[in-house]
């Protein structure tokens, strides 16, 4: 057992990458030991080796990839974040860059060289064959985030009258098949997808039996040019496995995986986190300060201007609070309550679009239903703290004006939080990315104008 607690690799199940494993490996770059090197980070899944790679520093990266270069591959590569695989690709010997995109797919080759700077996709696309480059360059023909450039060239078909039997002995025969598919893809003369059979459907069945005749219901083909979250919110909807790509001819062009389209709606949910919290693009912890700062100092400064229109509404009621000092401690609590809200509300219906399942056929109901919590919710906070205003302060009018200011202010946060993404995506905005400084500073004016409107009523006047 001591042994094992000083092996690096033994919390590999807990956790592949963490700070005993990265600490040996750090200390094996120092001392040049590049077997060391190798018994460490070998085992590792290629996941957690390019999650490594990027934890080091720069200068320990430097090292390592003078000391373990040779046994970086294609799949590591393609887990790499892309500012680190960009450092990696340009410092690989031509012969190891060449033998990392060998026996890649299209697809992963395709995501490996687009975010690429020009010297770097000179590289990666010199080190493939004629026809594996001509095939790449092809797929980045297509838009950016469209199905041509998610699509794996490598595909399986057969002639649309085979049989079972005559499937199988191809399969077996062939030497090129994909490293991984799902399905067998039917085709006509001119090339066109007819079909589909599942590999389960075609080893299950016996050989005489017509591939057309065990054909996956629901077959459909999509386009080159499809958005890429379009074919990701496909796949979901109707559990697809893959699907044939076609170009504008209808003929068979590639075809899409699972773990391609789950790739895509993966990294959809987290751009639309990033564009909630206004960091859309920022990268991971290796992105420069001047990089981060340059994000976020734009929507700080439009923050700053919609924090301005809260200034103005309580400098309306100066005199108010002026009166009655003790406005100015309590006018927070309606506000930032109603910030929390309209930001709940906010996300579900982020996600909601996001995820199609929120559309016109029952944005009416998604706003009743918004509307109802909001009343509710304003209704039980305005409980306790209208009986905390009597309690503690002793002031039951005052309990009753934080009480209707909190029901106001919930009902517009609720309702804010609802039309404000739906009033953009109608506009054909991104609500991700622009609904959170509507809702914030919606609910921060309507939440100090209907405290202070009402204590000016009530209290003072």
């Amino acid at each position: 057992m001591a042994d094992q607690a000083k092996d690096p690799r033994a919390a590999v199940a807990a956790e592949p990458v963490g700070p005993h494993l990265l600490g040996a490996v750090v200390e094996a770059l120092e001392a040049g030991q590049a077997a060391e090197v190798a018994r460490l980070i070998d085992p590792l899944h290629p996941v957690d080796a390019a999650r490594l790679i990027g934890a080091l520093r720069p200068a320990d990266r430097r090292a390592l990839l003078d000391l373990w270069s040779a046994e970086i591959d294609g799949d590591i590569l393609s887990e790499l974040d892309d500012a680190i695989r960009q450092e990696v690709v340009g410092a690989l010997a031509p012969e190891v860059l060449l033998e990392a995109v060998r026996d890649l797919d299209s697809d992963d080759v395709v995501e490996l060289v687009e975010d690429l700077d020009a010297t770097g996709r000179a590289r990666v696309l010199g080190a493939l064959g004629d026809a594996d480059r001509a095939a790449v360059e092809q797929s980045l023909g297509y838009p950016e985030f469209s199905a041509g450039r998610l699509m794996q060239r490598e595909v399986v078909t057969v002639a649309e009258h085979a049989t079972v039997g005559a499937t199988i002995d191809m399969l077996r025969a062939s030497d090129d098949l994909p490293d991984r598919f799902y399905h067998v893809i039917l085709v006509d003369p001119r090339m066109r997808p007819i079909g589909q059979a599942s590999l389960g459907r075609i080893l299950s069945s016996r050989r005489e039996v017509r591939l057309a005749d065990i054909l996956e219901p629901g077959f459909r083909t999509i386009a080159a040019t499809e958005a890429g979250a379009d074919v990701a919110h496909l796949f979901n909807r109707y559990h697809l496995i893959s699907a044939p790509v076609v170009d504008a001819a209808g003929r068979l062009a590639g075809v899409i995986t699972i773990d391609d389209a789950m790739a895509v709606l993966d990294e959809e949910h987290a751009e639309d986190v990033l564009r909630l919290a206004g960091v859309e693009g920022e990268g991971g912890a290796d992105e420069g300060v001047l990089a981060t700062v340059a994000r976020r100092l734009p929507w700080l400064v439009a923050n700053l201007g919609t924090a301005s229109i809260s200034a103005l509404v309580i400098g309306q009621f100066e005199a108010t609070i002026a009166g009655l000092v003790l406005l100015a401690a309590l006018m927070p609590i309606v506000a930032s309550t109603g910030g929390i809200a309209g930001t709940q509300a906010l996300a579900v219906a982020v996600r909601g679009l996001a995820t199609r399942s929120l559309t016109r056929a029952n944005a009416r109901r998604a706003i009743l239903r918004e509307f109802g919590a909001g009343a509710l919710n304003g209704l039980a906070l305005a409980a306790v703290l209208g009986f905390g205003a009597w309690a503690i302060i002793g002031d039951a009018e005052l309990g009753v004006v934080l009480g209707a200011a909190m029901i106001c202010n919930q009902v517009v946060a609720a309702l804010g939080g609802v039309l404000v993404p739906l009033g953009l995506h109608r506009l054909g905005l991104d609500p991700a990315l622009a609904s959170g400084t509507f809702v914030t500073t919606l609910t921060d004016v309507m939440g100090f104008l209907a405290f202070l409107g009402l204590a000016s009523m009530v209290l003072i006047g």
